[in-house]
């Protein structure tokens, strides 16, 4: 396969060498060959060891634990791939670390993910591809285009295949997921409630209110992100009091930072199911209520498409 001008090349960070391979073995492509190591005093080093001169280069890694590694990692391969005269650069990133920080939170606080858009500008990429970005307007953050791909088709088709939908309703897990939760109930024509919640604390929540009546229903908790954990946690207790059969969860990108995996395994929680944006931990592996939706076709498609110049929003029509 090649781009409409000049050969693809895929290469690969650290981050997630599984979901890496997996793209790649959708595209027909090998990995390009490259090193990306560290010094004893773990600096990065990076040596790209084929020739990309005039290629279209599609650097794959998400910013996920440790992010900054990662983050750091993503810039060296750019700048590396950019001395060596690629011709298009363009960073796919199936999670985008740095995400939740994307409006001042309190007085003399950092919009970090404006700065990471800057670097990531600034290391010579061309185009940001990535996944359920946290906050839409994220992608304005960027000076270059940048590519909002989403899980849902994904999710609706793993969900009519497994939920009577008759007797299914989904549910936003608090208010500002409404939106994102709205739209998976068109789709698959189900009711929809909403958890109010209270956060007293970053990483803390407290369940106050389940508005909409989900006596009865099988629940599926809807979200981009999942950290740790507490906030399904909760919700799940809260709907099974007001009389939910079960609960289930479907979230993008599964965090899991700390202790999150078995907060989730020791829940009321049916069933986690997340995608591999993020390479799951052994943790997360064993946990028995965790389920793992791949994403790999939907990334290949997408970085096809944007090397043959045709639409990717239509893989969402």
């Amino acid at each position: 396969m090649s781009a409409k001008n000049g050969s693809i090349k895929l290469v690969a960070g650290n981050s997630n060498p599984a979901l890496a391979q997996a793209i790649a073995q959708g595209l027909y492509l090998p990995l390009t060959k490259a090193v990306v190591r560290r010094f004893a005093d773990m600096e990065i080093f990076v040596e790209i060891q084929e020739n990309v001169r005039g290629s279209d280069a599609f650097v794959i890694q998400s910013t996920s634990f440790p992010a900054n590694d990662h983050l750091m990692e993503l810039l060296i391969i750019t700048d590396a791939l950019r001395r060596s005269s690629a011709r298009r650069i363009t960073a796919v990133l199936p999670y985008f670390g740095y995400a939740r920080q994307d409006r001042k939170s309190g007085s003399r606080t950092p919009i970090s993910a404006k700065l990471v858009a800057n670097l990531i500008t600034q290391a010579g990429v061309d185009r940001v591809m990535t996944l359920d970005l946290h906050a839409g307007q994220i992608q304005g953050f960027f000076d270059i285009p940048t590519d909002n791909l989403y899980a849902a088709p994904l999710m609706v088709r793993d969900i009519k295949d497994k939920f009577d939908l008759s007797k299914t309703m989904v549910i936003s897990p608090d208010v500002g997921g409404v939106a994102r939760a709205r739209g998976l109930a068109k789709r698959i024509n189900t009711p929809l409630a909403i958890v109010d919640k209270r956060r007293e604390r970053a990483g803390e929540s407290e369940v106050m209110n389940v508005i909409g009546d989900v006596a009865g229903y099988t629940c599926i908790l809807i979200d981009d992100i999942v950290d740790s954990g507490g906030t399904l946690v909760n919700a799940a207790d809260a709907l099974i009091a007001k009389g939910a059969k079960d609960v289930y969860a479907y979230i993008t990108h599964g965090v899991l930072s700390g202790g999150a995996a078995a907060r989730i395994a020791g829940s009321k929680l049916k069933e986690l199911v997340i995608t591999d944006s993020i390479l799951p931990t052994e943790a997360v592996t064993k946990a028995p209520n965790i389920r793992t939706l791949p994403i790999a076709s939907l990334i290949s498609d997408a970085i096809a498409r944007t090397a043959a110049e045709e639409s990717v929003s239509s893989l969402f029509d």
